[in-house]
């Protein structure tokens, strides 16, 4: 088994677009998927065995980095891809000299809660009916990460 980290290119935005439906009640747009991306744009793939088993979309501007959208194929969960592929983002951030690293997850999510915070992550604020939700709205936890702190 080959588990890779690779810089985001357009051959694997197919793959991308359908694991984004699969992974997420509510998908990005496809559109925001196969957006070009720009100059502050730092995302990433995930490859096992040469195929895309997950991604995430960042940016970083000005030492402050955002993971935007990061997903596992929801046939490869439950392994530590996801642990694996935000501990390659956390690198590859520490590597451009980020300070830290911003999150948004939502309140339901509590897997992807548990791997932030066992990563790192602290929870400082909440962004109360931010994101759809089936029967409304629900609240969107902000967390951050100190890179330069940990680099120390």
């Amino acid at each position: 088994m080959t588990l890779k980290i690779v810089p985001l290119a357009p051959h694997h935005l197919d793959d991308v677009w359908r694991i984004e439906q699969a992974a997420h009640a509510f998908p990005w747009a496809e559109s925001l998927i196969r957006k070009e991306p720009n100059r502050i744009a730092v995302n990433l793939a995930l490859e096992l065995n040469g195929k895309v088993a997950g991604y995430c979309f960042g940016q970083l501007v000005a030492g402050e980095a955002t993971l935007l959208n990061i997903a596992v194929d929801p046939a490869c969960q439950g392994k530590g891809y996801g642990k694996q592929l935000l501990e390659g983002f956390i690198d590859e951030m520490a590597s451009r000299d980020a300070e830290e690293i911003w999150l948004e997850v939502r309140a339901s999510n509590t897997r992807a809660f548990q791997l932030y915070e066992a990563l790192g992550f602290n929870e400082i604020n909440r962004r109360e009916g931010y994101y759809p939700a089936e029967n409304g709205r629900e609240d969107a936890l902000i967390m951050t990460y100190p890179l330069m702190l940990s680099a120390g």
